[in-house]
C-alpha cells in the first residue's frame, strides 16, 4: 500500500526515507541497518527545520510589522503632500484668473491707445509681405539679396502689434518699393555667378535689362528664385533674338532693339520649346523627305527648263529679226528649210515648215509632264502622311486613352506636317509649270507665225 503524504520539507524527507526502506526491505539484512541510520538521521534534520523554519517564519513577522510601519509613515507624508500641491494649486488658479483679467484689461487698454496705429501695422505687415514676394521672384535679387531677411523680421514684427516701428523702418520699406521701381527701367551690367549649361559655375559679365531678361554671351539666362542663381538656358531661342541679345551687350549707350519677355520668363519658356523649321520638318517622318526630295528635284527641273528656254528664246527673238540667214535655233532651221526649197508649190512648203515645227515643239516641252507629275502626287504624298499620322494617334488613344494630349501630339504632327509639306510643294510647282508651259508655247507660236509669214510670201510670188 502507497501513501501519499503532503508535510513540506518534513513530509519530503519521509517520502525520501519511506522509498530508501522499501528498497531495503528487497536487498536484505545490511540494508536494514543502513536503514536505522538514515532515521536517526531523519529526526534530527526534522527536529533542526522545524527550529529553522520558525526562526525564518519569526524574522518575517517582525521585517512585515517593520515595514508597516514605515508605510504608515510613508502614507502620511504623501496625504500631507497632496494636500500642500493642492493648496498651491489652488493659489496658481486664483493667480491665473487675476492675471487673466488683467491681460484682458490691458489688451483692451492697448487697443484703445493704439487706435488708428492698429492699420498701420497691419498696412506696414502687408506691404512687407507683398514686397517680399515680389522681390524673391525678381532679378533685382541678384544685387540686393539681403533685403529678404530684413522684410521677414519686419513682418513678424508688424504682426505682434508689441513694438513700435521705428521711422528708419518705415523709411526703409520705402526705399526697397522706390528702388525696386528705379531698377525696372535700367540696363546694367553685373557680374555674378552663372551655372552653364554643362552644369558648371561660371564669373560673368551679365546684363539685366529691368525686372525682365538676363543675357550673357548673347545667350538668354534663367533666374531661379529657390537658389538665386541663374541658368543659361539649354535650349536658346531663335538668333533673330540672340542676334539682338549680342548687340546689346556690345552696346554703351544709344537705343537698341531687343525681345524683352513681359512675364518674366514665361514667355520665353514657350518660345524655347516651340519646335525649329528644321524639327517641325523631322515630325513629318519619312513621307515628309520624300515630299522635300521631290520638291527639290522639281524645282531644280523647273529652274533649268525656264533658263533653257529663256536662251532659246533669246536666239529665237534674234532669228526673227534676221530672217535672211538661217542659224542654229529653232526659227533658223525652219527658216533653212524654206530657203532651201525655193522651187517647191505652197502646200509642198506647208507640209515641211509643219514638219520642222513638230521637230522643235518636244523640245520646248521637254520635262513639263515631270513637272505636272510632281504637282499632283505632292498633295497625294501629304494626304497619305496625314492618314499614317491618324493611324498613330488612333493607337496612342487605344493604348493609353485620351487624358494626355502629349501622348497624341506626335502623330499629328506628322499629319498636318506631312500636309502642309505636300501643300507647300504642290502650289509652287502649280506655278512653274504653268511659267514654263506658257513659255513653250510662246515659242511655238512665234514659229508658226514666222512659218505662216513664209507661206504667205510664197502664195503671192506663185500669183505674181
Amino acid at each position: 500500500m502507497i501513501t501519499k503524504v503532503t508535510l513540506g520539507r518534513v513530509g519530503k524527507a519521509v517520502v525520501i526515507t519511506c522509498l530508501t526502506f522499501g528498497l531495503a526491505l528487497g536487498f536484505g539484512n545490511s540494508a536494514f541497518a543502513v536503514q536505522a541510520v538514515s532515521m536517526d538521521e531523519l529526526l534530527q534534520q526534522v527536529k533542526q527545520g522545524r527550529v529553522k523554519d520558525a526562526a525564518e517564519n519569526k524574522q518575517r513577522i517582525a521585517d512585515f510589522q517593520r515595514d508597516r510601519a514605515r508605510q504608515q509613515q510613508l502614507l502620511a507624508d504623501m496625504k500631507a503632500e497632496q494636500r500642500r500641491q493642492e493648496q498651491r494649486s489652488k493659489q496658481l488658479e486664483d493667480a491665473f484668473e487675476a492675471n487673466d483679467v488683467q491681460i484682458i484689461d490691458l489688451e483692451r487698454a492697448l487697443l484703445e491707445r493704439l487706435g488708428d496705429l492698429k492699420e498701420l501695422f497691419g498696412v506696414l505687415q502687408q506691404a512687407a509681405g507683398d514686397a517680399r514676394a515680389n522681390f524673391d521672384v525678381s532679378l533685382t535679387q541678384i544685387q540686393y539679396p539681403e533685403r529678404t531677411d530684413w522684410l521677414i523680421s519686419f513682418a513678424q514684427k508688424m504682426g505682434q502689434t508689441t513694438r513700435m516701428p521705428s521711422m528708419e523702418e518705415i523709411e526703409r520699406i520705402w526705399f526697397e518699393l522706390q528702388r525696386e521701381m528705379t531698377e525696372s527701367g535700367k540696363v546694367l551690367r553685373i557680374p555674378t555667378t552663372v551655372i552653364n549649361a554643362n552644369g558648371e559655375e561660371e564669373q560673368r559679365e551679365v546684363v539685366r535689362v529691368g525686372l525682365f531678361n538676363v543675357v550673357a554671351d548673347g545667350k538668354y539666362l534663367e533666374y531661379i528664385p529657390e537658389t538665386g542663381r541663374l541658368i543659361e538656358l539649354l535650349r536658346q531661342p531663335q538668333s533673330r533674338y540672340t542676334g539682338r541679345a549680342e548687340d546689346l551687350e556690345e552696346a554703351t549707350s544709344g537705343l537698341h532693339a531687343f525681345a524683352i519677355d513681359p512675364t518674366r520668363g514665361q514667355l520665353l519658356s514657350l518660345l524655347v520649346q516651340s519646335p525649329s523649321l528644321m524639327e517641325r520638318i523631322a515630325q513629318g517622318k519619312v513621307v515628309g523627305y520624300v515630299i522635300i526630295v521631290i520638291g527639290i528635284i522639281g524645282f531644280i527641273i523647273a529652274l533649268w527648263r525656264m533658263f533653257a528656254l529663256a536662251a532659246i528664246s533669246a536666239k529665237v527673238n534674234r532669228q526673227a529679226k534676221n530672217l535672211d540667214q538661217a542659224g542654229n535655233n529653232p526659227l533658223g532651221r525652219v527658216i533653212k528649210i524654206a530657203h532651201d526649197s525655193p522651187d517647191v508649190d505652197v502646200e509642198g512648203l506647208e507640209l515641211k515648215l509643219g514638219e520642222a515645227i513638230l521637230k522643235e515643239i518636244p523640245k520646248f516641252y521637254s520635262m513639263l509632264p515631270f513637272l505636272k507629275i510632281i504637282s499632283v502626287v505632292a498633295p497625294l504624298l501629304g494626304l497619305l502622311g496625314t492618314v499614317t499620322g491618324m493611324i498613330v494617334t488612333f493607337q496612342a488613344i487605344t493604348l493609353y486613352g485620351a487624358g494626355d494630349p502629349k501622348l497624341m501630339a506626335g502623330g499629328i504632327s506628322t499629319a498636318l506636317v506631312t500636309t502642309v509639306l505636300g501643300l507647300v510643294v504642290a502650289i509652287p510647282m502649280v506655278f512653274l509649270h504653268t511659267l514654263v508651259q506658257s513659255r513653250a508655247k510662246r515659242l511655238t507660236q512665234i514659229l508658226q507665225e514666222e512659218a505662216a509669214g513664209m507661206l504667205s510670201e510664197r502664195a503671192e510670188r506663185s500669183a505674181a
